[in-house]
């Protein structure tokens, strides 16, 4: 080794090693034993108060009720905050199959997992840089030809019938007037342009704090789940591991799976708007693949929206097309899904509706999302803790 190699590995004066926060030793109950006995570190234990005792049941029954009001009220407080989490849990348990998968063909975890932020990121990034001109675009013409429509209502036999028995001009021009002469008219028009300003830069916050959490909750996940193994007894902890791993294996199977199955059918749904002729096809194409993330109603919701924009080409487009994507629906229902789907949750179609009605009258579209993995996650426990002891009696 050179003189240089050998000055280079040597630490700088006065630097310190990054202090981390370890977990303790996992048997040091089993070596203080062997050493000495008991552990009498902290004094010889003194005897203690009967969980029957009055005073022992009132206070620790107050002290539960005022950590239940505090949990609520931090709840109640930082509901916001508790989506931003839950929705980067949701996304990192999804990529962490794909870090996984990238580990395996020698790929250091810290590389896999920039590579699968950075895909998803720029998946999202199309999406809003195709969605935010198409609706520019949309807006402009739909702005250039309101006064044309306008003028040919006014011009209109109908129109002028309606006119000439109820004054209906003059009284569109008193209102017109009245409401450019209110103050309070006007301020709400820009209260309004304000509010949309703020609601767009408190979603673009949202997105960078998911995205962090995401890249931590990545990074950290090995950690986490060690850590929270720990927290259960150690005669069950390889019982809790193993179904841990089951259930965040099964969530993230679900999440790329459906992911996979959204762009199909997003894909098949606009290689048939650009055949039928329907309008917006990539503006809609992105829309139908949004909603198929949603399990089960989502695809069929996406399709009658389109159904109904086709009409706007003709009842022939929208007919043609109404016939080819719901008869695709019936195809991925019984080909496409179960094979993309195999290694994920599976989940009784009941169970399955009712778990995204609920999940998304709670939570909105996250709620729809996380719904169906939550539930499977549930019955396996179900299964595998609850019904497994009821069987030993």
């Amino acid at each position: 080794m050179t003189a240089l190699a050998r000055r280079l590995r040597q630490p700088i004066p006065g630097a310190q090693p990054r202090l981390r926060f370890e977990m303790p030793p996992e048997h040091e109950d089993d070596v203080a034993a062997a050493e000495g006995g008991p552990d009498t570190r902290f004094g010889a234990p003194g005897p203690r108060m009967s969980s029957q005792h009055p005073l022992y049941v009132g206070f620790m029954g107050t002290v539960g009720v005022g950590i239940a009001l505090l949990v609520y009220w931090i709840g109640s407080n930082t509901t916001q905050l508790i989506l931003w989490i839950v929705t980067a849990l949701f996304i990192a348990l999804g990529l962490e199959p794909v870090v996984r998968w990238l580990e395996g063909k020698n790929v250091p975890r810290a590389a896999g997992i920039f590579v699968s932020v950075a895909t998803l990121t720029v998946g999202v990034a199309s999406f809003f840089a195709t969605l935010i001109p198409t609706i520019v675009q949309q807006v402009t013409q739909i702005v250039q030809q309101a006064p044309r429509w306008i003028q040919e209502f006014i011009d209109s036999d109908f129109f002028r019938t309606v006119d000439s028995q109820f004054g209906v001009r003059d009284r569109i021009t008193q209102e017109v007037e009245k409401f450019v002469n209110n103050p309070e008219a006007m301020g709400g028009i820009f209260g309004g342009v304000v509010g949309f300003g703020t609601t767009v830069a408190n979603g673009l916050f949202g997105a960078l704090i998911v995205l962090v959490l995401s890249l931590y909750f990545l990074a950290a996940m090995p950690s986490m789940k060690k850590w929270g193994y720990r927290l259960a007894p150690r005669s069950r902890r390889a019982r809790v591991a193993a179904l841990s791993e089951e259930i965040t294996g099964s969530v993230g199977n679900y999440v790329i799976g459906q992911a996979v199955v959204a762009l199909v059918n997003a894909t098949f749904a606009f290689i048939v708007m650009t055949i039928a002729g329907v309008p917006f096809a990539v503006l809609l194409a992105f829309v139908v693949a949004l909603l198929a993330f949603i399990p089960l109603v989502g695809g069929v919701i996406a399709g009658l929206i389109v159904t109904l924009i086709a009409l706007t080409a003709g009842w022939q487009t929208a007919l043609a097309y109404a016939v080819c994507y719901f008869a695709y629906l019936q195809f991925e229902a019984y080909f496409i899904s179960p094979r993309i789907m195999q290694k994920a949750v599976a989940v009784p179609g009941a169970v399955a509706v009712i778990s995204v009605i609920a999940g998304g009258s709670l939570l909105g579209v996250l709620g729809a999302l996380i719904a169906i993995p939550t539930a499977a996650a549930i019955m396996l426990l179900v299964k595998e803790i609850f019904i497994a002891r009821q069987d030993k009696h």
